[in-house]
C-alpha cells in the first residue's frame, strides 16, 4: 500500500533530507542544504509519503521537473513511486503545468518501467551525467486534458 501522499515545506526538509540520505547512495544523496535550496526557488515544491518516499519538483511557465523522487529501500514495490509520481502531477497541473519532465539513469531499469507505465516518453539524453559515466534519459508527459 502507497500510503497517503501530503505537501511537504521547509519545516520538513531534515526528513525529506532523511530519506533521500537512505534511498542514494552517499555521493548521490542530497543534504538538508540541497533540499532546504530547492524548496526556496520559485515554483518549486515538495511532497512526502508517510511510507518513506518524497519527490521534489518545480514549475515554470507551462513546464514543470521532477527534481527527485525517492522512496527508502523498506517501502519499494508497493506503489510509494508511483503515488509520489500522480501527486506530483497533479500538483504541477494546479500550478498550470502542461508537461512534466524528468532524468533517470540509463541503468535504472526499474524506474524506467514505472515512468513508462506512467506515459513518459523519452525526448533527449545526456551523455555520462551521473557520477559514474551513466547516460540520463530525458523523460516527458503531455499532461493536458
Amino acid at each position: 500500500m502507497s500510503g497517503a501522499v501530503l505537501p511537504a515545506s521547509l519545516p520538513h526538509v531534515p526528513i525529506l533530507a532523511a530519506i533521500h540520505r537512505v534511498a542514494f547512495p552517499p555521493h548521490e544523496a542530497w543534504d538538508d542544504g540541497a533540499i532546504a535550496l530547492q524548496l526556496v526557488l520559485p515554483g518549486s515544491f515538495a511532497l512526502i509519503a508517510l511510507s518513506g518516499g518524497m519527490l521534489l519538483g518545480r514549475v515554470a511557465a507551462d513546464e514543470a521537473e521532477v527534481l527527485t523522487l525517492a522512496v527508502v529501500p523498506a517501502a519499494r514495490r508497493r506503489g510509494v513511486a508511483s503515488a509520489l509520481l500522480q501527486a506530483g502531477m497533479a500538483t504541477a497541473r494546479e500550478r498550470g503545468a502542461a508537461a512534466l519532465f524528468l532524468e533517470v539513469s540509463a541503468g535504472n531499469t526499474q524506474a524506467q518501467a514505472l515512468y513508462a507505465a506512467t506515459g513518459f516518453a523519452e525526448v533527449g539524453r545526456r551523455a555520462n551525467y551521473y557520477y559514474n559515466g551513466m547516460d540520463a534519459l530525458v523523460l516527458r508527459i503531455d499532461m493536458r486534458g
